[in-house]
């Protein structure tokens, strides 16, 4: 198996999903391309997957999600497919691995674009790297991990100061996409959830699965 093969995202899995910049560039440049890669995130991902965690900085991104158990059909989510009988591809599963794809390539010419003509080609690194999260610990201290990366790479002194993470949205009253509900449960609630957000990450818990690579951020 090739080393940088990834088996295919797998329904009702929760994994741990990282990506960079191709030759460690920078994947967000402006406040507008943090908000559009969180909307393009939403329009190609959100149908696929339940997202408990996130946290965007320069040249990487991490997120935590689960795929859904029940995935829809392209068919559903594309109804000019159901217009033509003889296309099969109507009640296909939509695959999670291929719109995670999409929503690269969509980002990637927007960026492009937007930069247009000093910015062409690739922008992110394929395939995505991506973990199964199979122990309860490994969850509770990856989103406390995930959260505390802009503080461990110095984009700011306190992670709760970070502005594109989601550590805010699970602690506001806002509508969001995320699945706030269900990670402030898991903590317990809401104060235990700030509690452990606000205790020391001993990193050796999860280093077996820490999937950057430091010396790319140097």
């Amino acid at each position: 198996m090739a080393k940088n093969y990834y088996p295919p995202l797998e329904a009702g899995k929760v994994y741990h999903i990282y990506n960079k910049g191709i030759n460690g560039e920078n994947l967000f440049r402006s406040d507008e391309n943090y908000k559009h890669f969180l909307k393009l995130y939403n329009h190609h991902c959100s149908c696929v997957v339940e997202t408990y965690a996130y946290c965007l900085l320069g040249n990487h991104f991490h997120l935590l999600v689960r795929v859904k158990e029940i995935l829809p059909t392209y068919g559903d989510l594309y109804p000019e497919f159901s217009k033509d009988k003889a296309n099969k591809k109507v009640l296909k599963t939509v695959e999670p691995s291929r719109q995670f794809a999409h929503f690269f390539t969509a980002y990637a010419q927007g960026f492009n674009k937007y930069f247009s003509p000093i910015r062409t080609g690739s922008l992110f690194q394929s395939p995505f790297k991506r973990l199964v999260v199979e122990s309860d610990s490994y969850f509770s201290n990856l989103v406390s991990y995930i959260h505390r990366n802009p503080q461990k790479h110095g984009f700011v002194e306190d992670f709760k100061t970070y502005p594109y993470s989601s550590y805010h949205s699970h602690l506001s009253d806002k509508i969001t996409r995320l699945d706030r509900k269900e990670v402030l449960e898991w903590f317990g609630n809401r104060e235990e959830y700030i509690k452990f957000q606000n205790e020391e990450l001993d990193e050796s818990l999860i280093e077996d699965w820490i999937i950057e690579e430091d010396d790319d951020f140097l």
